[in-house]
């Protein structure tokens, strides 16, 4: 009997490892390639964010953050803006602050 519940153990160590392997293979499949945004896209990110900053209302940015080989996934923060410079913003809400690079937004919307 105590071979038989080790064969067992060892399987479930198998299957449990397996089980990671497969969870990794499905998070993969969801990544995506950095979107390639137009100018004007840019340029309507640029004023909704230099205007939270201005008139410090909340906006929710999405980025794009890489993962493995060119591929990434999308995030999305809320807050208001608190600093802007040409590489990166600082955006603040209630519960943390982010510091996000400008090449990475892939979307503004105001609040």
């Amino acid at each position: 009997m105590g071979k038989r519940d080790n064969l067992f153990a060892s399987m479930r160590l198998i299957l449990s490892e397996h089980k990671t392997v497969i969870l990794e293979l499905q998070e993969e499949k969801k990544l995506v390639p950095q979107p390639i945004l137009e100018q004007d896209e840019l340029e309507h990110f640029d004023y909704a964010i230099r205007d939270s900053a201005r008139n410090d209302y909340a906006i929710t940015v999405s980025l794009w953050k890489e993962k493995k080989n060119g591929l990434g996934s999308l995030f999305t923060f809320w807050g208001v803006v608190k600093y802007v410079d040409t590489k990166k913003i600082k955006i603040v809400n209630v519960t943390e602050v982010v510091w996000i690079e400008s090449r990475f937004i892939t979307s503004v919307i105001a609040d």
